[in-house]
């Protein structure tokens, strides 16, 4: 197999399972561990793999609320959005920033320990950033899904319905 369609196939199963391991994710594509090891080398030598995380049921932990936070932003000559993307990603409270299109600039994914919390980062850190416009904050209230995995499953999955 052509090594970049190696790595891409290589991310595919570690965005699915990312402790699988190098021996198995040689099986499954038929090659050498030792050539999957180096691709996986190569892969966080370019910053192409950042890191590696868990996708965690919130249910189960002790507290936590997650907001989205989309951000309206006046962007910089020269450099648009990026100092601004990146002056809040530095608050630790800010766990994702992504630049989007639509109404907003930026979507900020943020946790905290209740409402208010969250509420005060709002007003008291993020609004008042330079560049800062505008914001709407919106609470996240249960997670069906993430990263491909369903959260719950039901005993009767009903079939998406395509209506022409």
């Amino acid at each position: 197999m052509e090594r970049d369609k190696l790595k891409k196939e290589i991310l595919l199963l570690l965005r699915r399972n990312a402790r699988m391991s190098e021996q198995e994710i040689a099986d499954r594509l038929s090659s050498a561990a030792a050539t999957v090891s180096d691709c996986i080398r190569e892969l966080e030598r370019e910053q192409v793999i950042m890191g590696y995380a868990a996708i965690v049921n919130e249910s189960s932990e002790n507290g936590e609320v997650r907001a989205i936070i989309e951000v309206e932003v006046q962007p910089e000559r020269d450099i648009g959005f990026d100092q601004v993307a990146r002056r809040l990603g530095n608050f630790p409270e800010v766990q994702s920033v992504y630049l989007v299109s639509g109404q907003y600039d930026l979507r900020l994914e943020v946790v905290g320990r209740s409402l208010q919390e969250v509420a005060s980062f709002v007003a008291s850190k993020l609004s008042s950033q330079d560049g800062v416009k505008a914001t709407a904050t919106y609470f996240l209230l249960k997670k069906y899904k993430e990263a491909g995995v369903q959260f719950s499953k039901d005993e009767h999955e009903e079939r998406l319905k395509i209506v022409p």
